[in-house]
């Protein structure tokens, strides 16, 4: 397990609005690609994140999160006893129930140690080093997020990166070396990236997010008792920090160094949007540019509003109790068991600790080659941006700082061109310019085809018009044929009952008579055919008009359209 398997991502809910790449500070943490349904989803590159967590404080639309070791940690605290630190950010987090939590882990057989303790440890170390010239020009390491930035995007920063352990790591350092505790280890912290230290450095096994305990708490219907949120005092299986408690605001580790060398030169720098560019600019200063030390963290109001504390203090809630925090911390300095001179802990530190057993090394990632200007012009063309001034929209929607940003990152497989604002308008128009000459096309094979609709509708009236004539005439016909073949029967009749006539003329005649008779019935038989072939045609005439009027009816819509 590595930082960049710590966030997970829910593609159902990714919606491709490109806030997290946006807000990232580690620009090849995300992969952007289309699905085959047309919908952009963006991924975690599981070799670029440096889990600094601001992807999951940003992401509104819940698909971004992060894994921890509290479900880990609770099946292992069933099976053996726990050591489990709590970093200083808990008072701030859970002003009134941070000891019900370390009272209810104690209940369950855990050993309770504070990670203030390990900060004063860290500004001791730090203080000694800087003395002791073991260190140049310092970036302070606390946050595990910096480190792995540094490791994975600034690799030549890592001779500036501070040697010394964290807080955290110095506590735990103290923990096994000094107190030969062997115990598997648990720490309650604020922090997503934590893990990614615990596992370069080997010292802790589980990284128990505040969050997340908070969700194990109330799913498994745990309570914790409250408390006053002034009353800052507990008992710690070890002695309980000092100072070391402020390290979790902006500038909490300057202020420590401060208060014993007001003279050492220190920048600060918070925020993903801030320390991460200033990062960068610090690799290219010369360096006696550098301050001595440069305190960094990734989150701008500091660890006590980190991405995993799952809080609602606002950044004033936290400050007011982290003023109330340090008033304690500096009473217990000058009154507590090792107060009197202000450094009585520190001389303690420097008779029973070792700084080289609170130092650490780095190791850096291979990084990405950067594209060649050939491969990036090849992206820009794909992408519809031939000018410079395409080149340079740098309108920020497909998530990147720049327009060369986000062709690296084409060329990088991270992104796609699709995800181009500007790309997919110039497709849209090229299809929308496509679309309107088939739109012209089709207007003109429909305003065709309504001609010849009328023409054929022109032609069925007159068809009617001579199927009505014909059947006038049929049916007249049929009746003089009528009074005719009445008359001959009449006249056949009478000549054969007519016995004063010669035989042979009435004999000849009927033969005539019979022969025209005939004829008659022929014909009355052809017209009565013709009228059942002019219902039929007469039929057949409707159905076409109907359809006619159908057709021209949809003709009429998509001329309109």
């Amino acid at each position: 397990m590595s930082a960049n398997e710590l966030i997970i991502v829910k593609p159902d809910k990714c919606v491709g609005c490109n806030s997290c790449v946006r807000n990232c500070p580690a620009p090849e943490a995300n992969i952007t690609k289309m699905l085959d349904d047309g919908r952009f989803v963006t991924t975690v590159n599981t070799e670029k994140c440096i889990g600094c967590g601001e992807c999951v404080k940003t992401c509104s639309h819940g698909a971004r999160d992060y894994i921890d070791d509290t479900e880990a940690a609770m099946a292992r605290m069933k099976q053996d006893k726990l050591i489990v630190l709590a970093t200083p950010a808990i008072k701030t987090v859970y002003p009134t129930k941070w000891k019900g939590i370390l009272d209810w882990f104690r209940s369950k057989g855990c050993l309770i140690y504070d990670v203030s303790l390990g900060a004063d440890i860290c500004t001791w170390a730090h203080l000694r080093a800087i003395e002791q010239k073991k260190v140049g020009n310092v970036i302070t390491q606390p946050c595990a997020a910096i480190v792995r930035y540094i490791e994975v995007y600034q690799p030549k920063l890592l001779n500036n990166l501070s040697p010394i352990h964290s807080p955290i790591s110095c506590a735990i350092t103290y923990i096994k070396k000094y107190l030969r505790r062997d115990n598997p280890i648990a720490v309650l912290t604020p922090c997503i990236a934590k893990k990614s230290e615990f596992i370069e450095t080997n010292l802790a096994e589980y990284n128990v997010t505040f969050k997340k305990l908070e969700e194990y708490f109330d799913k498994n219907g745990i309570k914790v008792a409250s408390h006053s949120a002034n009353d800052f005092d507990y008992k710690f299986e070890e002695m309980q920090g000092q100072v070391g408690a402020v390290y979790p605001r902006p500038g909490g580790l300057r202020d420590n160094l401060w208060l014993h060398d007001p003279e050492i030169n220190i920048a600060t720098s918070e925020g993903v949007h801030k320390v991460y560019p200033e990062l960068d600019m610090y690799a290219q200063m010369q360096d006696f540019k550098h301050p001595e030390v440069f305190d960094v963290l990734s989150c701008e109001f500091g660890c006590n509003v980190g991405p995993a504390t799952g809080s609602n203090q606002t950044f004033f809630d936290v400050m007011a109790t982290m003023r109330e925090i340090e008033k304690d911390a500096k009473k217990k300095r000058k009154t507590g068991v090792f107060g009197g001179g202000g450094d009585k802990l520190f001389e303690k530190f420097d008779k029973d600790l070792k700084l080289s057993d609170f130092m650490r090394t780095y190791k850096a990632v291979a990084p990405t080659p950067m594209p060649t200007e050939k491969q990036l012009d090849a992206v820009f063309e794909m992408m519809g941006k031939h000018t410079e001034e395409e080149r340079n929209f740098n309108c920020h929607a497909c998530g990147h700082r720049s327009c060369r940003d986000m062709a690296i990152a084409i060329c990088r497989g991270l992104n796609t061109a699709d995800n181009c604002i500007v790309h997919a308008k110039g497709v849209l128009l090229a299809r929308h310019s496509s679309l309107t000459t088939q739109h012209e096309l089709l207007s003109e094979i429909t305003s065709e085809c309504l001609t010849l609709s009328d023409k054929l509708r022109e032609s069925l009236k007159n068809i009617n018009a001579n199927m009505d004539t014909i059947g006038e005439s049929t049916s007249k016909t049929g009746e003089r044929a009528s009074v005719v073949n009445d008359l001959l029967t009449s006249v056949i009749a009478f000549c054969n009952a007519n016995s004063t006539m010669d035989a042979g003329s009435v004999s000849q005649l009927v033969e005539i008579l019979q022969t025209t008779l005939d004829a008659f019935k022929a014909l009355d038989d052809n017209v009565n055919a013709t009228n059942e072939s002019s219902a039929v045609i007469r039929n057949s005439i409707s159905e076409i008009s109907e359809l006619v009027d159908s057709i021209n009816e949809n003709l009429r819509k998509t001329e309109n359209t």
